[in-house]
């Protein structure tokens, strides 16, 4: 139950292999989401607005579908939390869950700013056990 940061990203629990496999899945999958973001060109892309004032962009439904597919194949066990996809209960029920925000300042990101990043955590019955997150600017 020692801390742990591999590569950047935060660890706190979990079976020592599970969580250097976790790890390493979340580090590739968090950076592959930020390049999906930085090549795309903000005033070029669709957006919206979720709810009464939240922005959406094509950009974070695709950075939100990458790491979906990455995470969700590699972890079919575990339940899944997105600002961008839809909300499934069964989530509730799992012992390990991932939680995205796939672009964390959208407003920013449209807006051409670097001040956004791509933000993923793995929680172990509600506890973070791994987060990651890559700032528009990180490689």
């Amino acid at each position: 139950m020692a801390d742990a940061s591999i590569d950047g990203v935060q660890a706190k629990t979990l079976a020592s292999d599970v969580l250097t496999r976790e790890a390493t899945l979340l580090k590739a999958t968090v950076r592959g989401g930020r390049r999906i973001g930085a090549f795309a060109v903000p005033d070029r892309i669709e957006n919206w607005t979720k709810g009464a004032s939240s922005p959406v962009s094509e950009a974070d439904i695709a950075v939100n579908d990458l790491i979906a597919g990455r995470l969700r194949s590699a972890t079919p066990d575990y339940g899944w939390l997105s600002e961008e996809s839809a909300d499934d209960d069964a989530r509730l029920g799992k012992h390990l869950v991932w939680i995205v925000d796939p672009i964390d300042g959208t407003r920013g990101y449209l807006a051409g700013r670097e001040d956004w990043c791509v933000s993923v955590a793995l929680v172990e019955d509600t506890r973070p056990v791994l987060a990651g997150s890559v700032r528009a600017g990180e490689r």
